[in-house]
């Protein structure tokens, strides 16, 4: 996907029949079918340091249990945020049908998990369902409604929008669906001079020997003459 994200292809189907020289990567195979990501989890187990014994008289059995790095960081963080110790001291029916804490010890809004007030953890969240490979820069509708099925905090529609706004790429290719503004009306050509002028301000300049830092400009729509006048900003 990295690879081909970068071209613009047409990805053509070519049936297997019609393919007189077929190669490895086409034929049906067990190791074909191995996903990438099942090669990344045989490479990580293969780097950790597992240990498997068996004696004659004993054995050893132990269970091997895999969490999201996001979950976990999530259940290290909920005891320390004030907002969800205020939501779990609470006890009202609402709490109890909306919030419930799962076997593992997380806080759950409707099955979804609490995010607490992180910046960072939020951020990471937000980067990763709309900068990665699989997610493809989605809108704020379309983001907010898959981030929704996993997880919850409170302004969550708002920080997603915000944070799609402030993508660069997304203002560079994404094209705005609005109507135009339509065409310009121009103004009509005056008679006389100086019957219609127009103004122009330009502040902010370094400051001159007698203290002025703007200036105005008057142009003449007829002649297009312009007169430069220097002002003082107070």
């Amino acid at each position: 996907m990295e690879l081909l994200k970068d071209y613009d292809c047409d990805i053509l189907y070519h049936p297997g029949k019609a393919n007189k020289v077929a190669d490895a990567l086409s034929r049906k195979s067990s190791v074909a079918r191995i996903l990438v990501k099942e090669w990344n989890l045989i490479e990580r187990a293969r780097d950790s340091e597992f240990k498997f014994e068996v004696g004659h008289l004993s054995s050893f059995m132990a269970t091997l249990r895999i969490e999201p790095d996001v979950q976990v960081r999530i259940k290290q963080l909920q005891p320390t945020d004030p907002d969800v110790q205020k939501i779990l001291q609470e006890d009202t029916d609402k709490r109890k049908a909306d919030f419930q804490v799962s076997d593992d010890g997380v806080l759950r809004f409707r099955g979804r998990l609490v995010v607490p007030n992180d910046v960072e953890l939020r951020e990471e969240i937000l980067s990763e369902a709309h900068r990665s490979n699989y997610s493809v820069h989605p809108g704020s509708t379309k983001m907010y409604q898959n981030l929704r099925q996993h997880y919850w905090w409170s302004g969550m529609k708002a920080d997603i929008a915000k944070h799609v706004a402030k993508c660069l790429t997304c203002q560079q290719v994404k094209a705005q669906h609005c109507k135009p503004g339509g065409l310009l009306q121009p103004l009509a050509i005056p008679e006389w001079k100086w019957e219609h002028i127009t103004m122009d301000f330009v502040t902010g300049l370094p400051r001159s020997q007698r203290g002025n830092d703007s200036i105005w400009v008057v142009v003449d729509r007829l002649t297009k003459s312009a007169h430069f006048i220097v002002v003082r900003k107070d």
